[in-house]
């Protein structure tokens, strides 16, 4: 997709030492009998993957060693690796970002709360564009915090990508329709969509969300052809309802995960392409404009456990 961004082992080996590297190596054991299966479920809980997903995983890994007949550990080990890759290998809902772009600009609509890391995963998505002598047009339709429009344009002028922007307060709707026809009248092959996290009411920014997106589509009833949601990989549980009130709003068809670095246990992957049938498209695994990779579930879990 993007020539520049690799697999993503790099985040993955920095974050298992604190967050699954004792799953890992519970598999060294000289036998697997009740104690260490309970361990084991310890383990994922306690690295976000939840309650209900984690029994899930482990139900299915233990029919499997009935059925298979699976005594050695090691067996054990790929029968858990392929049912992770497998809860996480959800078919994407978008369509891929194109090698070449046509007469029209790919429109992607950026959504999550404040505190996520969205402008800077949005700065991540542009670099990967510009990078590779892409023209990119960002909206900063985060119209009520000046703050947001100011951090935009400071990323914006880092990725060489031109900014869309009004004055604070003013309509995002408005901000986002300029932008797309800006990307349409000069031959950009991008437009990324910078949106608002908090509003007054949960009920407002859902709204306004819904704005943006039918305003985006008066130009194209195909766009936005993606729509992003960046959640923090260390929040947790917490930041299932929020993918679940976004999703509800806009379609989120796919996640952005940001933060994914040491200090984040991450098993929230899972959870989440369990829970909500989200395809995670992304991780972010640092601060550099570099530290971004699409996500690969098989990479991701032998990354974990290798």
């Amino acid at each position: 997709m993007f020539d520049l961004l690799k697999k993503p082992e790099p985040g993955v080996k920095r974050g298992k030492e604190t967050w699954f590297g004792k799953i890992a190596n519970i598999f060294n054991r000289d036998a697997f009998g009740d104690e260490v299966w309970e361990e084991l479920e310890e383990l994922l809980v306690s690295a976000d993957v939840g309650v209900e997903t984690t029994s899930k995983l482990l139900s299915e890994v233990k029919q499997r060693v009935k059925t298979d007949r699976l005594s050695e550990i090691s067996q054990i080990r790929e029968a858990l690796k392929e049912e992770m890759i497998s809860l996480l290998s959800i078919p994407r809902r978008a369509n891929p970002i194109p090698e070449q772009s046509g007469e029209s600009p790919y429109i992607i609509l950026v959504v999550g709360v404040n505190g996520s890391g969205k402008t800077t995963s949005i700065a991540k998505l542009a670099y990967g564009f510009t990078s590779q002598g892409k023209r990119v047009i960002l909206a900063a339709a985060d119209t009520f915090r000046a703050a947001a429009i100011e951090q935009l344009n400071h990323w914006g002028g880092k990725v060489d990508a031109e900014v869309i922007a009004h004055q604070p307060g003013g309509d995002p709707g408005a901000v986002a329709y300029d932008a797309v026809q800006a990307g349409y009248s000069r031959h950009a092959q991008a437009v990324i969509i910078d949106t608002a996290g908090r509003l007054h009411t949960k009920f407002n920014l859902l709204e306004e969300l819904k704005k943006i997106k039918r305003v985006v589509a008066k130009h194209d009833a195909s766009a936005p052809h993606q729509v992003l949601l960046v959640m923090d990989a260390t929040t947790g549980q917490n930041g299932l309802a929020q993918a679940k009130h976004f999703t509800e709003a806009v379609d989120v068809t796919g996640i952005f995960l940001a933060k994914l670095d040491g200090t984040a246990r991450g098993g929230i992957i899972f959870a989440i392409c369990d829970q909500l049938n989200i395809p995670i498209s992304y991780i972010g695994t640092g601060e550099k404009l570099q530290d971004m990779a699409p996500f690969d579930a098989e990479v991701f879990v032998n990354a974990i456990f290798s």
